[in-house]
């Protein structure tokens, strides 16, 4: 059974697991490097404080294991909620996990009266912009890159709430 857990600045240890583990399995994914948490980077201070900056962060457990995350925050002063590092372990993959996730951070969204949910994904990562489009989302044009296009640029996506 898969079950969606909001975690706190106490569920460190859990939030460290998976995002190193996401981190190590999809690099190319984040706009953040495994070396950036590694080394002086692993502090639990640190590990605490991105869970307390960032007001909604979850785990889908299945089976008492941690196999998926995302995140999600305000953005602006437009009534956006932007998603922020989904990721699903490569065994939960195409189960209901990223599903499950999305569906989280839009019920939070509208509890928040959010009018739009935003996120950026890496142009070519064809199996998550397929999830958000699932959900409602859709390329806005908007996008940036890491200076001339390439496997850096990122496109927006958006979806009314």
């Amino acid at each position: 059974m898969l079950e969606v857990h909001e975690l706190g600045p106490g569920d460190w240890p859990a939030w460290r697991s998976i995002r190193l583990a996401a981190l190590t399995e999809s690099p190319a994914a984040f706009t953040t490097a495994l070396a950036d948490w590694e080394g002086a980077g692993d502090t639990e201070h640190r590990w605490r404080a991105r869970l307390e900056s960032v007001p909604f962060n979850v785990v889908a457990r299945r089976d008492s294991r941690d196999v998926g995350m995302v995140s999600a925050m305000p953005r602006g002063e437009q009534g956006e909620v932007e998603l922020l590092s989904l990721w699903v372990a490569p065994e939960a993959r195409g189960s209901g996990v990223g599903d499950a996730l999305v569906g989280a951070v839009v019920d939070w969204a509208r509890g928040r009266a959010a009018r739009w949910l935003v996120l950026r994904v890496r142009e070519g990562n064809q199996a998550a912009e397929r999830l958000y489009r699932r959900h409602g989302l859709a390329r806005s044009g908007g996008g940036e890159d890491g200076g001339g296009g390439g496997p850096d640029r990122e496109i927006e996506m958006r979806r009314r709430l």
